[in-house]
């Protein structure tokens, strides 16, 4: 078996799946009332400038100002350098911008929880092998395109392509570049520039806070950002997205045309490779690996932790055995569980503690070498002084539990709930305090189920002497409608 992308399209959502040798290594999701915003273009107004953050906020037309850091601001052409020289010194964000102005952005990260959107000003547009950022000049190569040779021809390629253009802009000629032929790269070139001439004319029309480029939809995009020659099939669920992706792989992936297959089985496409279960896997915090080990995945606002555990492995020589054996499993398990619940930003790896030096170097080596594949841009640094692996993995959309999650209204995301005991003895607290305050016949106490069995058992001899302490009977009533922390003491 080899690569599979299956589209997964309903009115509500799209879904498309990269599955490898039947194993989900990746998976984006796309509601109809919610699309992802990078690659966006707005007409922006300044609304708020921070020169103490070096940044600005930016009215687009969503629920929240976006954010634009003076970094992400583009110099005029002459102040600037190619795609390989990093720019000398910042200039002061009040000298770039001013509240009120109107400004051209472009989305380069989704809003996450809080935070707005992130913007630059740096733009670009993107087709099957280049991307064009008019602003800049230059040429780069992804650094994913294997051996000098192929990345010399590609650059040079590009340069014969553009001397008739010697001011056209900044390009870089992405992963899916490489083998490709001149005409291929002739026509992705003449695709931009017209696609860049549309929007030049555009922008005086469009007003602020309204899009004047938004990027393709996700059964889309997965032809243009996905597909490789790896991909052995494209399998479409809907009839009118299959004719949408068939008209634009003639257009913009020829190769992939024949590849492209509208899936009519009875199964859902999902349930093909057991995709759903692995989706619904990857909301677990706990993941169990093959040997009897398992991994658990505690993700935060600030960084997500992966510990490793040898669980019920025991190995057939000794321990150093087992615990090696049990790293390595988990470094392959790691790499595929980033990619498909999308995590990012910092991410902390506790192996298992390792005697010999050279176990550890391979498990990093095995973590580096899985990783290698990850579309997501990312650094890993070697095994700190306490044994732990860090590594940074680009975020640039919301994970996949908070896609399709939402904070638990019991415990608002904790992860713990009081246990009955402790809620027993809030509520006997709750009275006492009460009684001491007001005059009243009898307590009413509204609470969860678990807890009145517990007071009308394990607890009532307790209430029994509270009731005697305060002089008062005390009355309770199930509320099938309350969280566990949830409870009323009524006064009657």
């Amino acid at each position: 078996m080899s690569c599979e992308i299956l589209v997964n399209v309903t009115p509500s959502e799209t879904r498309a799946a990269v599955v490898d040798n039947g194993v989900l290594q990746e998976v984006f999701i796309e509601r109809t009332e919610n699309r992802g915003l990078v690659g966006n273009i707005y007409k922006g107004k300044v609304c708020r400038v921070l020169p103490g953050m070096q940044a600005a906020f930016v009215e687009i037309g969503l629920q929240r100002a976006a954010f634009l850091h003076a970094s992400d601001i583009s110099i005029p052409k002459g102040q600037t350098g190619d795609l390989h020289e990093a720019a000398a010194e910042v200039p002061a964000i009040t000298s770039l911008l001013r509240e009120g102005q109107e400004i051209l952005v472009q989305v380069i990260k989704d809003q996450m929880g809080s935070k707005g959107a992130r913007l630059t000003t740096q733009l670009s547009v993107s087709s099957r092998y280049l991307v064009y950022m008019p602003e800049t000049q230059g040429i780069g190569v992804s650094l994913k395109i294997d051996g000098e040779q192929e990345r010399d021809r590609l650059k040079n390629c590009l340069i014969s392509l553009l001397e008739a253009e010697p001011d056209s802009g900044g390009y870089i000629l992405r992963t899916a570049a490489e083998s490709i032929s001149e005409i291929e790269l002739q026509s992705d070139l003449k695709f931009l520039h017209r696609l860049w001439e549309e929007l030049t004319q555009r922008k005086s029309s469009v007003k602020c806070g309204q899009p004047l480029h938004e990027d393709l939809p996700l059964a889309l995009r997965a032809l243009r950002d996905l597909y490789s020659s790896d991909v052995e099939r494209i399998r479409i669920d809907s009839t009118e997205t299959f004719q949408k992706a068939v008209k634009f792989a003639q257009n913009f992936v020829p190769d992939c045309v024949e590849r492209l297959e509208h899936y009519k089985g009875e199964r859902p496409l999902f349930d093909l490779f057991s995709v759903e279960d692995e989706i619904k896997k990857a909301l677990e915090r706990k993941v169990m690996l093959k040997s009897g080990g398992y991994l658990i995945f505690d993700q935060t606002e600030a960084m997500t932790t992966v510990d490793v555990n040898t669980g019920g492995f025991v190995g057939h020589k000794n321990l150093e055995e087992t615990i090696f054996k049990t790293n390595l499993e988990a470094a392959h398990a790691i790499a595929r569980q980033l990619k498909v619940r999308n995590l990012g930003g910092i991410i902390i790896v506790d192996f298992i503690d390792m005697e010999e030096i050279e176990h550890r170097d391979q498990v990093l080596r095995t973590l580096e070498k899985t990783m290698s594949s990850d579309r997501a841009k990312h650094q890993i640094f070697p095994v700190s002084e306490l044994g732990l692996v860090e590594m940074t993995r680009k975020r640039t959309r919301e994970s996949l539990e908070h896609t399709l999650c939402e904070p638990c209204p019991s415990c608002s995301g904790k992860g713990y709930v009081k246990s009955t005991e402790t809620v027993c003895y809030d509520i006997f607290r709750e009275i006492l305090r009460e009684a001491k305050q007001y005059e009243t016949r009898q307590f009413l106490v509204l609470a969860t189920q678990d807890v009145i069995d517990r007071l009308n058992d394990e607890d009532s001899t307790n209430v029994a002497e509270l009731e005697q302490f305060i002089g008062k009977p005390i009355l309770f009533q199930s509320e099938t409608q309350y969280g566990r922390e949830q409870y009323n003491v009524v006064l009657m």
